[in-house]
């Protein structure tokens, strides 16, 4: 569910870094409730979403309904640039909570390009940074088990903290398996005492996780 299109205003802007303020005039802002799908994969289409606020979710489905989460992304991204060479989209994308976004055609990105060529260069270097993390996530997928890809997730997001706020379908959705399969590690996890419940979806870890269960 959206709103109706309207002008981005000065305040829609203040979370985005200067580089992108002017590009952001370009196109029409939007808000959208949580669980709103922007994007679907194999869908046509040239229009690339910036976050003003909120965050977006872009996944994959597979034919049997499994979905695997490629990132989350928060205010001063975008998604939908993989389109802009005239293909289906790649991968689907969702509120993950309420949003607001700036809707950018192929047509206002290139006036903005022509006006500010370093900005090619910038979009260029998104595309390769994506590429190179699904090729890791790739290779996390195919060299290692569920228990390898799962404790890869936790130590990176306690890299700073030793919490970590995920719920058993978003990290199945991350690394690819069933939730069910999760539930049961995380449990075992537990039991062992190397995680602690404190909150429904946020865990934290209390010593470093084995280098195989």
């Amino acid at each position: 569910m959206e709103t109706a299109d309207s002008l981005a205003t000065a305040a829609d802007f203040s979370e985005l870094p200067l580089s992108l303020r002017s590009l952001a005039g370009r196109g029409v802002a939007r808000s959208y409730r949580r669980g709103t799908v922007l994007i679907e994969e194999g869908s046509q289409g040239d229009a690339i979403y910036l976050v003003l606020s909120g965050s977006l979710r872009v996944y994959g489905c597979d034919a049997r309904g499994r979905e695997v989460t490629y990132g989350i992304y928060g205010p001063g991204e975008y998604v939908g640039e993989m389109s802009l060479d005239g293909g289906p989209r790649s991968a689907s994308v969702i509120t993950e909570q309420p949003s607001r976004c700036v809707i950018l055609t192929r047509s206002s990105l290139l006036a903005h390009i022509s006006e500010h060529p370093e900005f090619a260069f910038e979009l260029l270097t998104k595309v390769i940074r994506r590429a190179r993390a699904a090729t890791l996530s790739t290779k996390q997928l195919a060299l290692n088990d569920v228990y390898g890809r799962l404790k890869a997730l936790l130590e990176s997001a306690t890299v700073t903290t030793d919490e970590v706020q995920l719920t058993h379908q978003a990290m199945a959705q991350r690394l690819g398996c069933s939730r069910e399969m999760v539930s049961k590690l995380v449990k075992d996890l537990e039991q062992g005492g190397y995680l602690v419940r404190v909150a429904n979806g946020r865990y934290r870890r209390l010593k470093a996780l084995p280098a195989r269960w």
